[in-house]
């Protein structure tokens, strides 16, 4: 083999390397730590491999409403957030005084902590002994009824969730497609406007397709992140999940290797595979349906 075959590779290798020591190696030990049973951290012994863990985390209660959790967060926020993020997008590029100014103040909040952004959120959720926060103080001048968001029923703490994630993920969005919408071609709208095309028409034929990878790159990116959330509902809920009933999957498996119920590695490793399970099967899909409709 010359030389000339072997550059390409020899170029990759820091980043095989580095992908093989920080991925692929953990990635293969957590999916063996996942089939050993009665696995005790303290000797590092265990005494049986199977598929006992799989089956325990199936079964779990807390699981099983962080996967809802999970799920819930996901279909939800996904596409609300993608759906604004183009409508906003659009008036950005509409508009030219003060432009630069709001794609600064929309992109305020994705460089703010997480966790001081849920800190205002619990200030405008929360009820106090004191006062009942300002989002009920909106809802009760409109004549409706006083919820408590943080504390309350289930429906309020996953409206209060969603919305806080949108929040958060809209910047990210509106910062990618509006650098999608100034890349498209302008001579493309000057030929709509000289055949009289409608704008709801030169949207759909011109500008959807035109920006359609950024939209596909961002459902996916959104997916992934969405059923990786878990930072997102401790800055709302605190950290004991499982008592608020809003725990995530990756919130799960924190809360088996770190929690009070911590120490089970086996657990968490099994929750973490079937995660990994999710993610793939669910990016793949929606890989193959977007390379359909660009066929």
């Amino acid at each position: 083999m010359k030389y000339s075959d072997l550059k390409p590779w020899l170029y990759l290798l820091p980043a095989i390397l580095f992908l093989g020591c920080f991925m692929v190696y953990p990635l293969i030990d957590v999916f063996v730590y996942s089939l050993e049973e009665g696995y005790n951290f303290a000797s590092q012994t265990y005494f049986g491999v199977g598929t006992y863990n799989y089956s325990y985390v199936l079964h779990d209660p807390y699981f099983l409403q962080a996967v809802k959790n999970t799920f819930l967060l996901v279909v939800i926020t996904v596409p609300v957030s993608t759906g604004l993020a183009l409508l906003i997008s659009l008036g950005l590029s509409s508009i030219k005084p003060l432009r630069d100014l709001f794609q600064t103040i929309y992109f305020l909040p994705y460089v703010t902590n997480t966790l001081a952004v849920g800190l205002v959120f619990m200030i405008l959720f929360q009820k106090t002994e004191y006062t009942d926060g300002l989002v009920n103080l909106m809802i009760q001048w409109f004549g409706g009824p006083s919820v408590d968001f943080i504390d309350g029923p289930y429906w309020a703490k996953m409206t209060v969730l969603c919305f806080y994630t949108v929040w958060v993920v809209l910047p990210f969005k509106i910062l990618i497609l509006t650098s999608a919408l100034a890349s498209v071609n302008p001579d493309y709208y000057k030929a709509a406007r000289v055949d009289g095309t409608s704008r709801f028409r030169t949207f759909t034929r011109i500008t959807l397709p035109m920006i359609s990878p950024m939209i596909v790159y961002l459902v996916i990116t959104g997916f992934i992140g969405a059923f990786k959330a878990y930072s997102d509902a401790v800055a709302l809920f605190g950290t004991d999940l499982n008592a608020a009933g809003m725990n995530t999957i990756v919130g799960y498996v924190y809360d088996m290797l770190y929690g009070a119920s911590g120490g089970y590695p086996s657990y968490a490793s099994a929750a973490a595979i079937i995660l990994f399970a999710i993610v793939l099967t669910i990016t793949c899909v929606n890989l193959l349906v977007s390379r359909r409709q660009n066929q």
